[in-house]
């Protein structure tokens, strides 16, 4: 039966490849298991636990939940929570040494901090946008000469407004936009990111508009800058080490996996932190330390690692996508019904 639950649970690391990487908790799978849909059960053992909240970074863990549903949390994350983006620019007068389509390139690039909950998604083939669907933004830079910069050689002595970066954009208020919002919540998410460069004479004068989008449309839509997960590493000693070789094995892993404890006088290898392995499978190399662990990882515990781009907290982008999946479950669900009440007639 132990054998069966490693194969179960846990996907097996070895020397030259990975093994039981394919699921088996399905129906008639393993004898003595059902391994039927038990919703009680599922609640029973799935849980989320949060181990590290900054503001613009997410590490928590996921237990008890297939790879499947694991690997869509991801996906929707990079393609399917919609965001604010700039998508027309509009430009009057660009006398930099960028042309055109970069610097309208580069400005969709930029993150802005909205929330696109606030707003609706623009009509097909509509140009000038709405308060309701549309942010609209202004960037309008010369560039000149400080008249007491005499002998001074560093271009921000010299030179007058020659960064343009993304301080110099200006959000111009749409409609009623003004009495919905302040002023701090829309603008980009940061206010030093680099434009363009300009000297004496040279200018850009346009307007952007941002409209709402998924990632899955393009990437500049997309609210994540990496959002990926892992299995839990699970590392088992076969039998005591110590000394030499206990040395040895610790330095095969990642700083603080592998713990030395004072036992008799004598230095005992601990496994302390598995979380923290790499899964470099660097002791496979000794022949003399590869036959004493026991190396795998758990198949159902799922550490997710999401970072924001800034436009929207971390823990809200992870809210916003469980929202799009349960979404597209009624969908599903709903299609079902569909069928099942009006059957697809057999053709004669």
């Amino acid at each position: 039966m132990d054998i069966i639950e490693d194969i179960r649970n846990k996907v097996q690391i070895t020397e030259h490849g990975v093994g039981n990487v394919h699921s088996t908790s399905f129906p008639g799978g393993h004898e003595g298991y059902t391994d039927s849909w038990n919703q009680t059960q599922f609640e029973k053992g799935f849980r989320v636990d949060i181990l590290q909240l900054a503001e613009d970074e997410l590490e928590f863990d996921m237990v008890g939940i297939d790879a499947a549903i694991a690997n869509a949390f991801r996906r929707i994350l990079l393609a399917e929570v919609p965001t604010m983006a700039i998508e027309k620019v509009f430009i009057y007068n660009n006398t930099s040494i960028i042309q055109d389509e970069v610097l309208a390139h580069r400005l969709g690039l930029i993150p802005i901090k909205a929330d696109p909950r606030m707003f609706e998604y623009r009509q097909q083939g509509d140009v000038e946008g709405t308060a309701d669907d549309t942010i609209e933004f202004q960037l309008q830079v010369k560039c000149t000469k400080h008249p007491n910069a005499k002998d001074a050689t560093d271009p921000d002595d010299l030179y007058k407004d020659h960064k343009v970066t993304t301080k110099y954009m200006k959000w111009v208020p749409i409609g009623n936009q003004a009495q919905i919002f302040k002023e701090d919540d829309l603008r980009p998410v940061n206010t030093d990111i680099l434009i363009a460069k300009l000297r004496p004479g040279q200018e850009i004068n346009l307007k952007m508009h941002c409209v709402k989008g998924i990632g899955k449309d393009h990437a500049k839509f997309s609210p994540v800058a990496t959002a990926s997960y892992r299995l839990l590493p699970d590392i088992q000693l076969k039998q005591i080490i110590e000394d030499e070789l206990a040395e040895r094995l610790q330095k095969c892993f990642s700083p603080g996996v592998i713990e030395l404890d004072n036992v008799d006088g004598n230095k005992r290898a601990r496994v302390a932190h598995p979380r923290r392995d790499t899964c470099s499978r660097e002791f496979f190399r000794h022949p003399d330390l590869k036959d004493l662990v026991e190396y795998s990882r758990i198949r159902d515990h799922f550490i997710f690692s999401v970072e924001s781009t800034g436009v929207m907290p971390p823990e809200v982008l992870v809210c916003e996508a469980i929202k799009v999946l349960m979404g597209k479950c009624r969908t599903f669900l709903a299609e079902l019904t569909d069928v099942k009440s009006n059957p697809p007639k057999k053709k004669k």
